[in-house]
């Protein structure tokens, strides 16, 4: 097989449900051999039916906090795929609680979700990433730039996140690998539904929010047409770009007006 007849290899993190799935259809239809990483076996086995059980389907279930299961997916790609074009790390999970009230072990759940797995996942893909002249693609959020009651340990994941792969971009340019960081503000996702609560069961209480609550689908879009088009960043909506500016010219304003529309989540 030519180099110009091999499919392009798409690894997708949290693939089986909500935005990923959305990128997961994307890429299969253009053409991808696509990589589904998920820990719900029932549902990835599901969405491999929904695909057709091709040979440009690859499913991969376990828990990517674990080093013995990101190693394993590696291993999978090499040896079924023999490249990786496209990392796309999505997986994600985030709490809903006061830092006061939240066990430690939250706190440690979301950073090894949010942060730990996708920056050693990718440390692993870097060689064929390179070989393959790739792209890296991080789900970030809004919330790395800027506060958010009740999300203390999501906003400094993602911050972490952000920044590490920033510095990545700049590494990694010259070496013919590209990076896309995707920041959105609020999505109609299964992150938010199996958010977890302060004891790290999933929270009771509706999250609070700031402009227009967007589709995973509208945002899959969006991301496609970036990597199409060789974009660095994609942000959320209108108002929450202008909230992110806000935050670094006008911090006072920023925090009264996050006071006023999260008050019930301060109020915990």
């Amino acid at each position: 097989m030519t180099a110009e007849s091999t499919p392009f290899v798409s690894l997708i993190t949290g693939a089986a449900s909500g935005l990923g799935w959305e990128i997961t259809q994307r890429l299969y239809s253009r053409g991808d051999t696509v990589v589904l990483v998920d820990m719900n076996a029932e549902l990835l086995a599901t969405r491999e039916r929904e695909l057709g059980a091709s040979q440009r389907v690859i499913t991969c279930c376990g828990d990517l906090t674990q080093a013995t299961f990101r190693r394993d997916v590696v291993q999978i790609v090499e040896q079924q795929a023999g490249r990786l074009d496209c990392l796309i790390n999505n997986a994600g999970i985030t709490h809903r609680s006061p830092v006061r009230s939240t066990q430690l072990d939250v706190f440690d759940r979301v950073m090894a979700v949010d942060w730990q797995a996708p920056v050693a996942l990718t440390h692993h893909c870097l060689p064929m990433l390179e070989e393959a002249r790739g792209i890296i693609v991080n789900v970030g959020s809004m919330a790395s730039w800027m506060p958010v009651p009740g999300r203390a340990a999501y906003c400094a994941a993602k911050a972490a996140m952000a920044q590490f792969f920033e510095v990545l971009r700049l590494e990694m340019e010259p070496r013919g690998v590209r990076v896309l960081n995707v920041y959105p503000s609020f999505l109609d996702t299964p992150i938010e539904h199996n958010a977890l609560g302060p004891d790290g069961k999933p929270a009771s209480h509706r999250r609070s929010m700031v402009g227009k609550m967007r589709g995973a689908d509208w945002m899959a879009e969006r991301i496609l047409q970036a990597m199409e088009g060789g974009r660095p960043w994609i942000f959320g909506d209108r108002i929450s770009q202008l909230g992110s500016v806000l935050w670094r010219i006008w911090p006072r304003q920023y925090l009264r007006s996050v006071r006023k529309r999260f008050a019930s989540e301060i109020a915990r």
